[in-house]
């Protein structure tokens, strides 16, 4: 029996503590249970047993566990081999990864959902006891009443709820108390879930045209010899389809299915497409969903019926599986499958990968428009590749007509933020009752305010960048850190009140498309809107029964969704995806802009899409006209190589940040040097990022470029090592270092 156990603790610390196990534990503890342990003079945690052995450690005297959690692991050993390999590749710790991959109420007291039932007591069960307190409760008519509705209900055999019975007999709560404390009834208590366990109708899955079906042969046949196939199909191919039936060919093998999606926005309508053919067999994991509703979903993966499919976006990667054969990842492009802040710092469709190489599943990466990374591995032969090249029943993909606004705007022909070709395309489809999407990747009013006097914009005063306005709110924001004043009357430096707005978000194309269409019901979906969990569907609803006639989203609306009344799409400012300063910005506007496009024309007639523009002459613009995927490919291909960026070298961006501006300069020169004394020419920096502090904390920014065939666990290493290293001199302990690999 094992004497000793090494835990993890869900902290960001470099390794496991070793605690001893009390004789009572010592035959129920195993790898993968959660135990309480206590750490320091006072505090406890929940920390998961990693390791159980008879080693007693020698740099510290060892604390007992305190209590014992589970009875079985609520972690499997797929699911921590994977944190390993994340903890590896993406250089952070376990404890990182424990804390964000089990749910909350996993890492603490978790009470399951109950419900109050009422139930005749015993000694009423005979009929003629039971007559007779009927007859005593004649001068209680409500009493009686309640008693009636029970015995009604009861005939039926189902237990009754406390608060069900009570609405049928259309009684106050105190009344069923009353027949309670008189020893009539009887109250219990019973754990319900908060799973939905309804009947769901299912239908056979719809039949496939001749491109699908020779799609889902290909797939099936790459699958022989590639773990991962890509299928490279153009906006409203029907790649839904071919999911299904390869869902369908996995678990009729009684396998498990894991379907990713990078937006939670998606998952309603595909749920809907899934559930008609797969009914109950599907669980839905996402961080809209409470606390609770995740850990039952986890336990429920653990128990002896799991999901067969799990449909969900990021953060179901981490969920216990028993028997996984194939993972989706629809929409891999999508820069939502890789965790920013807090750490671990992960590319979920990479983790998706690593996890069904854990279970030798297969994984199919799905999109119109691939990451570069992703084609490429597909073109060298590391993937399977796979093609559906015409969309669904023969539909055309949509005319895109490409608008020079700043052309526009000098011949005034612009209705303040709309060409007038977009306007007049608006309101023909309005008036032929067909809907229409604008997009515009920023939300708010107005990225900038600024006195026209003397020129003051207000700023955040804990981080680098301006306010937004939020005018429904009259507050600027900082999208940042969160900080937040009411919108100025005046200018504070000079007095004035004689302000203007510089740029536009979403609230503002809301308010101006008002005024032009007063009549128009319109929706908008971004992070302001969408900040509850029902939001997302109610729009998304509303927009599909077509309740509202115009959808106005940031990158939301890009993502996949399927609505056939959509004639008119606008791209309003194609700009600001173009100059973004990062060598990926033609690739996000290639992909945005043709995901966007494709939301066109998906049911009856060829949809046209408006891309508004001041640099008409861009050379990616043709490409995203002619949907040319591949000569895009191309041409990003060959400056990647030029310049050393990926597929052709891996990225590790450095981050340091420290309150102290001096301290920080001085501890990221020295960085620097460091890691060129080991990585010689493929280190470039210290250099100030983007924005350079963030919650008053000063930020320095190092990029590592490194080519793609040498160790990036022997990097991590170094890096790590020398991190290690530096921060051990007391000057710089304070300092706040974390690592991007693989950054988007």
């Amino acid at each position: 029996m094992p004497l000793f156990a090494d835990v993890i603790l869900p902290l960001p610390l470099a390794s496991t503590f070793t605690y001893s196990i009390a004789p009572e534990h010592r035959e129920r503890i195993a790898v993968g249970c959660r135990v309480s342990v206590p750490l320091g003079k006072s505090k406890h945690y929940t920390a998961l047993v990693a390791r159980l052995h008879d080693e007693a450690p020698t740099a510290y005297s060892v604390r007992p566990i305190d209590e014992l959690l589970d009875e079985t692991p609520i972690v499997l050993s797929t699911q921590t081999k994977l944190w390993e390999w994340i903890a590896r590749y993406y250089l952070c710790s376990v404890g990182e990864i424990f804390k964000a991959a089990v749910p909350q109420g996993l890492k603490g007291e978790f009470k399951p959902k109950t419900e109050q039932r009422i139930r005749l007591a015993e000694r009423y069960k005979n009929p003629t006891a039971l007559n007779l307190i009927c007859q005593t409760l004649s001068r209680a008519p409500r009493q009686k009443r309640l008693l009636a509705t029970y015995l009604q209900i009861s005939e039926q055999g189902t237990e009754i709820a406390r608060h069900t019975l009570i609405e049928r007999a259309e009684v106050a709560p105190n009344i069923c108390k009353e027949l309670i404390d008189k020893g009539i009834f009887e109250c219990y208590e019973v754990e319900i879930g908060r799973l939905d366990t309804g009947h769901r109708d299912v239908a056979p899955e719809n039949s496939l045209n001749e491109a699908q079906q020779t799609a889902l042969e290909q797939i099936n046949e790459s699958f022989k010899s590639k773990n991962v196939t890509l299928l490279h199909g153009v906006t409203s191919a029907g790649k839904t389809e071919v999911y299904i039936h390869l869902i369908k060919q996995a678990i009729e093998r009684g396998e498990q299915v894991l379907y990713m999606l990078p937006e939670i926005a998606l998952t309603k309508q595909i749920t809907e497409r899934l559930g008609r053919v797969f009914g109950n067999r599907i669980g839905l994991y996402h961080s809209k969903f409470s606390d609770a509703e995740r850990v039952e979903i986890w336990k429920k993966q653990l128990g002896d019926k799991p999901y067969d499919i799990i449909l969900g976006v990021r953060s179901s990667v981490f969920l216990p599986f028993k028997r996984l054969g194939l993972i989706i990842v629809d929409e891999e492009h999508e820069n939502s499958y890789k965790q920013q802040e807090p750490a671990p710092r992960y590319n979920a469709r990479n983790a998706a990968i690593v996890l069904a190489s854990l279970f030798g599943a297969k994984t199919l990466l799905g999109t119109a428009t691939p990451a570069i990374d992703t084609f490429y591995n597909a073109t060298t032969g590391k993937y399977g590749l796979v093609s559906l090249s015409r969309r669904y029943r023969s539909l055309q993909l949509p005319q895109i007509e490409v608008v020079d606004i700043q052309d526009l705007a000098r011949r005034k022909r612009m209705t303040g933020l709309f060409s007038d070709p977009l306007v007049e395309a608006m309101s023909e489809a309005l008036k032929e009752g067909r809907q229409i999407i604008l997009f515009q990747n920023r939300r708010g009013y107005s990225p900038l305010l600024e006195c026209r006097t003397c020129g003051w914009v207000p700023r955040c005063k804990h981080c680098d960048v301006s306010l937004t306005l939020h005018k429904s709110s009259a507050k600027l924001t900082c999208h940042y850190c969160g900080y937040t004043i009411p919108a100025p009357k005046m200018c504070p430096n000079c007095e004035e009140s004689n302000f203007v707005n510089l740029g536009y978000g979403t609230e503002k194309i809301e308010d101006e498309l008002q005024k032009i269409f007063p009549e128009a019901r319109i929706a908008r979906m971004d992070l302001d809107t969408t900040r509850t969990r029902t939001a997302y569907e109610s729009i998304i609803n509303d927009f599909q029964q077509r309740r509202s006639d115009i959808l106005i989203g940031t990158q939301m609306v890009s993502k996949g969704l399927d609505f056939d009344n959509v004639s008119v799409v606008g791209i309003l400012n194609a700009d600001t995806l173009l100059n973004y300063p990062d060598f990926r910005a033609s690739e996000r506007a290639f992909q945005l802009m043709a995901q966007v496009a494709g939301r066109a024309g998906r049911g009856s007639g060829q949809g046209k899409v408006f891309l508004q523009t001041r640099q008409p002459d861009n050379p990616i613009i043709p490409l995203i006209v002619g949907n040319n995927y591949i000569q895009f490919y191309d041409s990003q291909l060959s400056e990647r190589m030029l310049f050393h960026y990926p597929p052709f070298h891996r990225l590790v961006y450095v981050y340091m940040k420290h309150r102290d501006c001096r301290t920080l300069d001085e501890f990221s020169e020295l960085m620097g040097s460091r890691m060129r004394e080991i990585f010689e020419h493929r280190v470039l920096g210290p250099d100030l990022p983007p924005v350079a502090r963030v919650q008053q904390q000063y930020i320095r920014k190092i990029v590592l470029k490194v080519e793609s065939n040498l160790s990036q666990y022997r990097i991590n290493e170094a890096l790590a090592a020398l991190q290690q290293e530096l921060l051990s001199d007391k000057r710089y302990k304070s300092i706040t270092m974390y690592y991007d690999v693989d950054p988007l």
